[in-house]
């Protein structure tokens, strides 16, 4: 077939023009009542280190708010934080118990956990930081023309209704340019509204107001940390006045509320306190300043800022419009109606993307087990950093759905870890380097705690590692990874240098191994081995282009003698542990053991035929039906299977199961990971990267026929704008960020196809009129630099099949 190269016209028709023109109802939530639950119908928004959570209610509006760093425990406790270390090493006690295990012995996790776990001393909790309540003057008359939407193009939420002849409007967001919570009330008439904090109880609480302000500060009982919140209410007519605890406000204008919220928490360790930061000085500076800007300059610059992330993709997925409140359009998914399914599913594409840009922003800590939000003094799981999965899972998206942005909040995180880390590795091996375990807080925690299924995960530092590589393939930024991902990569790496165990055969293994969260200790459990294999491959490939020939020759000799963690067992799967004791019974939510199919990368079906079919026997022995979290990860998995007809299931299940009102992921509880895996899943179902080939539509269902996405991101810094029909990709449009070929894989190169470009910068490529595509759909393009290049079928080829 023959290739032909066009000047890129200045009026190009295709995937660009397509997505741009998808309708808004496919990035609103919105619905016809007042929230009543705050998990299940509640409104998020948030700047990443603060979240609120709208109610919408009519006589009186509750605003839940959030700031990311108000946590108990921790330094400051009476209790002695130990950062979940112990005193003395446990470094014989570990490689006493490891032996065993290598030599053949398999142990209970009751007994492991008697020996090596830890109970959690002042591990603390994820706080609430409180409410801000407006209560209206009693108006009897009955609301109608109800609205609560959410915005997720804009990160608004708004309110409307009609009451007594007035129609009421409310406006909410949390900028991160100016760093506040904003409010802003219309009304056709007068408003009269009584305006408050409510803190919960386990602080202290002062609370001090003055003519149009509210200042309440305080401290957690727990560990000392200091808080504070300022409001400040802003009307151009009308009175507001103050009493005790409250602010009264009588305006015919508009009425904007303003609230900035601090503590004195600093993410360093060992200490965690900003020496001489008060935090009511900088809240109170802060709701100042966007005082002074007033309400549009904080929105102009609050959308500008939101809209600039949330607008780089746009997906269409077919789906119509449709005059169905959210919660209903859920509740009726599958039932029949193709075009508001497809909606649904574009709808929740776009929160996942929105929840993200909501819940981690650069200056804050990274997204946690419910993002930024939380309503509790007792939060699910702490709401804190599992490290087993949950917290890599949140940041699957953020590079292939172009948001990259979000992503630096995490590396501040491992970076602050490092240092507790290193004890962590001396202290549990005697190795070394730096790891962790299970779970961590605000607080450094690194050491294992005592729940038995639950507690043994050394591994963690080396999959938190690989985010720090999988950024650098993105962007191939040199810098990255020369200054944060290598320092991050080979600390981890020197810690399983050190803390493998060499078995009789002259394999190298992870032991004790402990495979989530079920079954016994072993050595050499297939997740642990995959992982490590993972770390030391990418830290290899990092080590030459760092020019560490030394370490790389480390690295390349355990490589050599490392078990993959990749065994085909007696009844055709994938197997979980070294010794083949799968149960093809077994039901478990955790399918730990296909990390190598995703997110690693070492079971390639293209390549891998008999392991890819191992990990279809693994999955289909496990079932569909799962958490949440479980279900968003099986998406993945089986788009990396180009099944794209069983991920769609996965993802209609999760949708119709595991999605409560307000489309948050629940597993039950709410759990904001199933989120983030869906997202990703998806684009891994439109395209894939991971193995030095840009793979389009590898697992597009049937459900999804015609569609187009804009601005999804592949590995070596290539953005990706693809238009498709029943017959696979129509018309494929990328951008480079560098020099040099891109290979690609897709249908479209089945039959005659053409490649327009145009020369951003006055660069022609020359010869390459009688390039032809290779066998099963390849095709490599040698790109440059800030050339856009445009590939569709050849002029006269039309779409005639059904199905790819």
């Amino acid at each position: 077939m023959r290739i032909r190269f066009f000047l890129l016209s200045s009026l190009l028709v295709g995937p660009t023009v397509l997505a741009q023109g998808v309708d808004k109802s496919s990035a609103v939530l919105w619905y016809d009542k007042p929230a009543t639950d705050w998990e299940k119908e509640a409104l998020p928004i948030g700047n990443g280190r603060m979240g609120a959570m709208i109610f919408g209610g009519i006589a009186s509006e509750r605003v839940q708010i959030s700031e990311k760093s108000l946590w108990t425990g921790g330094p400051g406790t009476e209790g002695g934080y130990d950062y979940g270390l112990p005193k003395d090493s446990q470094a014989g006690l570990v490689k006493s118990i490891g032996r065993k295990l290598v030599d053949g012995a398999t142990l209970a996790p009751e007994e492991v956990a008697r020996q090596l776990g830890r109970k959690m001393r002042d591990y603390g909790d994820y706080q609430s930081f409180g409410d801000l309540v407006i209560e209206r003057d009693a108006d009897d008359a009955p609301a109608s023309n109800y609205r609560r939407e959410l915005d997720l193009f804009d990160g608004v939420a708004r309110v409307s209704f009609t009451q007594g002849g007035k129609d009421l409007k409310r406006e909410y967001f949390v900028s991160y340019p100016d760093q506040v919570i904003v409010a802003h009330w219309t009304s056709t008439g007068t408003q009269k509204l009584r305006v408050r904090f409510a803190i919960p109880g386990n602080r202290s609480v002062e609370t001090r107001t003055e003519k149009t302000k509210i200042r309440v500060t305080g401290a957690l009982q727990s560990n000392g940390l200091r808080y504070a919140a300022i409001l400040r209410v802003l009307t151009d007519c009308g009175s507001v006045t103050a009493d005790e605890y409250s602010l009264r406000v009588e305006s015919a204008c508009p009425i904007t509320f303003i609230v900035g919220a601090r503590t004195n928490y600093q993410m360093r360790w060992p200490d965690y306190r900003a020496a001489g930061m008060e935090p009511a000085d900088v809240a109170a500076q802060e709701a100042l300043r966007a005082a002074d800007l007033r309400h549009d300059a904080l929105l102009d610059h609050h959308e500008a800022d939101h809209t600039a992330l949330f607008g780089a993709v746009r997906l269409d997925l077919g789906g119509g419009t449709t005059t169905l409140p959210t919660d209903v359009l859920r509740a009726e998914y599958g039932a029949g109606n193709a075009a508001n399914d497809r909606l649904l599913e574009t709808l929740y594409f776009n929160y996942g993307r929105y929840l993200l840009i909501a819940s981690s922003r650069p200056g804050a800590l990274p997204a946690n087990l419910q993002g930024v939000w939380n309503d509790k003094a007792t939060p699910p799981w702490n709401a804190d950093y599992h490290v087993n999965i949950n917290l890599q899972m949140n940041y699957w998206p953020a590079e292939s759905a172009n948001l990259a942005e979000t992503v630096g909040p995490l590396f501040d995180f491992v970076d602050h870890l490092m240092p507790p880390g290193r004890l962590a590795a001396d202290r549990y091996f005697g190795a070394q380097g730096w790891t962790m375990f299970l779970n961590t807080n605000a607080w450094g925690y690194v050491g294992p705690i005592d729940w038995p299924t639950a507690f043994w995960q050394p591994e963690a530092s080396a999959w938190l590692a690989r985010h720090f590589w999988e950024h650098y393939l993105y962007t191939r930024d040199d810098v990255f990874l020369r200054k944060r991902a290598w320092p991050v990569m080979k600390g981890a790496s020197e810690f399983w240098l050190d803390a493998l165990m060499t078995a009789k055969d002259g394999t190298l293994l992870v032991s004790p191994s402990y495979s989530p969260e079920h079954g016994p200790f072993t050595a050499g459990a297939s997740m642990s081995q995959q992982i490590v294999a993972d770390l030391f491959e990418s830290s290899l490939a990092a080590a030459k282009l760092q020019g560490d020939a030394a370490f790389a020759a480390r690295l390349d000799a355990a490589l050599q003698k490392l078990d993959r963690g990749l065994r085909i067992g007696k009844w055709g799967q994938l197997q979980e542990w070294k010794a083949d004791l799968d149960d093809p019974k077994e039901d478990h939510r955790h399918v730990s053991h296909l990390f190598a199919l995703h997110p690693g990368h070492a079971i390639d079906p293209e390549k891998n035929h008999e392991l890819a079919a191992a990990a279809r026997k693994t999955l289909d022995a496990r079932g569909d039906a799962s958490t949440g979290w479980s279900r968003a990860w099986k998406i993945n998995f089986w788009a990396r299977l180009r099944d794209g007809d069983r991920a769609h299931k996965l993802l209609a299940g999760l949708l119709s199961d595991s999605t409560l009102p307000n489309l948050w992921d629940t597993h039950p509880p709410f759990q904001i990971d199933g989120n983030f895996g869906a997202t990703a899943g998806m684009i891994e179902m439109l395209m894939q990267s991971q193995n030095g080939c840009i793979d389009i539509l590898p697992a597009k269902p049937k459900a999804w026929a015609a569609g187009a996405v804009d601005g999804i991101r592949a590995r070596g810094d290539v953005t990706l704008n693809i238009i498709w029909d029943t017959c696979g990709a129509a018309g494929i449009e990328l951008h480079s960020g560098h020099d040099g070929p891109v290979d690609l894989r897709s249908t479209l190169f089945e039959k005659d196809f053409q490649v327009e470009y145009g020369p951003l910068q006055s660069k022609i490529l020359a010869n390459q009129g009688t390039e032809r595509a290779r066998p099963g759909g390849r095709f490599a393009i040698d790109v440059r630099r800030g050339t856009t290049y445009f590939v569709r079928r050849a002029d006269g080829v039309t779409c005639r099949a059904e199905v790819r």
